[in-house]
Parts: C-alpha cells; sequence; structure tokens
C-alpha cells in the first residue's frame, strides 16, 4: 500500500509494495501507483521503486497561460514527494520504451507462452507535457499535441509488433477510460471539440464523459477497416478474453457485468446486450439512456435519451415517455440489487 495523496506521513520504500499489478496476477509491472498529477511520484519495477521519492516538487499550473488553461488542465500537477529519476515530461517515452522492451524480450525468446501487454498510458491526462517533436503540431494547444504524441505512441508500439514478426497473431486494442476535461471556452477559442458532436465531458452523464473509441486490430481474424455498431462497456474485455481462451464460465464472482462480444468481433450475430449500468443514477439499454433526477437543493431534473437518433443528447423524452422511464428505472435497481 501506498502513502494517501496529499497526507504527510512517513513510509518505508526499502519494503515491497503490496496491491500492485504483480498481486493482481501480472508476471511483471513497471509504472507508477496513480496518474502524472498525483503524489508522491516515483516508478515502480515489479513490487520495488526504482528510486524512492526522496525529494520534493513544487506544485505545477498554466494558469494564466496564453491557451487559457484552468486549473485542472495543461501542466497541472500538485506539489509533493519525487524520485531524483522522475520527470514529468519523461514518463511517456519511458512507458513507450519499456512497452518496446517487453515486445523485443517477448519475440526473442521461446514464447512458448501468449504475450499479454497491458499498456496503461499516463497521457493525454493531465499534466499536458508533449515532447519538443509534437509542440505546437495539432493547433489545438498543448492538449492536442499531447494526443498526437499518444497516437504516435501506439504507430511506435505497432512497428514493435512489426519488427518481431507478430502482426498477424497478435490482438492489439486501443482505447481510453474516460472524456477529456474540455471546457466551452477551450472549444471557442481553438473552434475544436474534443469530445465531437457528444455532449459533456468527463465526470458528466452525458456520452462526451464514457463514450470512448475501441479499436482493435487482428490480422488473422479480424477483417480490415470492418465496424461493428454493438453496444459493449469495456468491462465486457474481460469475459471476451476469457471465451477467446476457451473457458467455458468465469471464475465465481468474478467479473459478473461483463459479457462477450467474440462472436461479434468474428463477424457472426449476437443478440443485443443486456443493460449497461453506468453509476447509480444512469443506465444504458439498447438505443436508450436514462438519467434519473439527482437529489438535493440542486438536483438537476430526470432525462432520457435515443441515442440512435440523437446522439447529442438534445432531445429530452423524460416528461413525453413515463413509461420507458419507469422500465428502464426498474432494470436499474434489479441490477443493482443483483
Amino acid at each position: 500500500m501506498l502513502p494517501s495523496e496529499g497526507r504527510e506521513t512517513r513510509f518505508d520504500y526499502s519494503k515491497p509494495l503490496s496491491g500492485g499489478p504483480i498481486d493482481r496476477g501480472f508476471d511483471f509491472f513497471f509504472g507508477m501507483h496513480a496518474s502524472l498529477d498525483i503524489t508522491p511520484y516515483f516508478y515502480i519495477r515489479g513490487r520495488d521503486p526504482v528510486m524512492p521519492p526522496t525529494e520534493i516538487i513544487e506544485a505545477s499550473t498554466s494558469v494564466g497561460s496564453e491557451d487559457g488553461w484552468n486549473n485542472i488542465q495543461g501542466a497541472f500537477w500538485r506539489e509533493g514527494p519525487i524520485a531524483p529519476d522522475f520527470v514529468h515530461e519523461e514518463v511517456t517515452p519511458v512507458f513507450q520504451k519499456e512497452a518496446v522492451k517487453v515486445i523485443e524480450s517477448y519475440a526473442a525468446g521461446s514464447r512458448q507462452k501468449p504475450l499479454f501487454l497491458y499498456l496503461a498510458l499516463p497521457s493525454p491526462h493531465t499534466p499536458w507535457l508533449p515532447t519538443e517533436a509534437f509542440r505546437g503540431k495539432s493547433e489545438v494547444g498543448m492538449y492536442g499535441d499531447f494526443v498526437m504524441q499518444v497516437d504516435a505512441l501506439v504507430g511506435t508500439i505497432s512497428d514493435a509488433l512489426k519488427e518481431a514478426g507478430m502482426t498477424k497473431s497478435t490482438l492489439l486494442i486501443f482505447s481510453s477510460d474516460n472524456g477529456p476535461v474540455w471546457y466551452e471556452e477551450n472549444t471557442q477559442r481553438f473552434g475544436h471539440s474534443a469530445a465531437g458532436p457528444l455532449r459533456g465531458k468527463k465526470a458528466t452523464k452525458w456520452e462526451g464523459a464514457h463514450r470512448e473509441p475501441f479499436l482493435m486490430r487482428w490480422p488473422a481474424r479480424i477483417k480490415a477497416g470492418s465496424t461493428n455498431d454493438r453496444t459493449i462497456s469495456f468491462v465486457d474485455v474481460f469475459a471476451t478474453f476469457g471465451e477467446l481462451l476457451g473457458l467455458e464460465t468465469l471464475p465465481t464472482g468474478a467479473a459478473q457485468d461483463s459479457v462477450s462480444f467474440l462472436p461479434a468481433l468474428l463477424g457472426k450475430q449476437m443478440e443485443p446486450r443486456s443493460p449497461i449500468v453506468h453509476d447509480a443514477q444512469s443506465i444504458r439499454s439498447g438505443d436508450w439512456k436514462l438519467i434519473l433526477p439527482s437529489k438535493g437543493n440542486r438536483g438537476s431534473p430526470g432525462e432520457l435519451y435515443n441515442l440512435r437518433e440523437d446522439l447529442g443528447e438534445q432531445s429530452n423524452r423524460y416528461e413525453t415517455h413515463p413509461e420507458l422511464v419507469e422500465k428502464f428505472s426498474n432494470q436499474l435497481k434489479s441490477i443493482l440489487a443483483e
């Protein structure tokens, strides 16, 4: 375990760090304990710090910059302990190098077991720190430049697979965890909506918060350029991998909300997915999404959208379709109770 962010505490970094990927089934781990704006800042290899955080770095902000970023955008990170070998701007390139080394090492070995590489990038989460090669390239400020750097990183990983002769047999997945921290003033300044036609941003209940790209390449099994409009949740990757590996059932109590989409991946027809619960107030069922009213003095009204007809969530059907509100509310209650 690690000390809580922002809490003064003495922590013995000479002892193995517990609770990380090595204790969750992974054979190898290199990374950090959290996002790049949360202290303490240091690398971990296996269960051990590469270097313990023995110094203090001041907080960083881009407030007042010419791009007009607020206090949680731009080159934002918190003050706190940092390791001598840790440089925020270098973290994304370091992760890229480590991932390529894993691929190269596997290719040079016996390859008796399949390789599963999970690369959880710190980018383009804050702090937005594009390297010199990408600064000013996107015309959408440091955020756009950082996204371009992530795109290039994916290309580097793809090239590494090609060099290793692994492209055809490798299932490569690219996705993200949530939408951008992008405000209306950013859209107006740059003439660019970071979530495209979607409403909302990170931490809202609209599609801009959680509808993410999900790109897959598997030349041996997936036809290039193909698309599928099946609704999935990222949790479905668990059951999909299970079926891919030939597991008839998942371990008891594991990933109860995960539904395999392997047949769809292989071009077969599937029944529509069961409803997806976003949180205790929001559910996606087929083409519809229900957002229940929030409570309190500043409570928001209920919302109901048909996402196939209204992707931007501009036409609220909550008042005109009470039968659907009741239906989806009952589905949400039943799933949460289960």
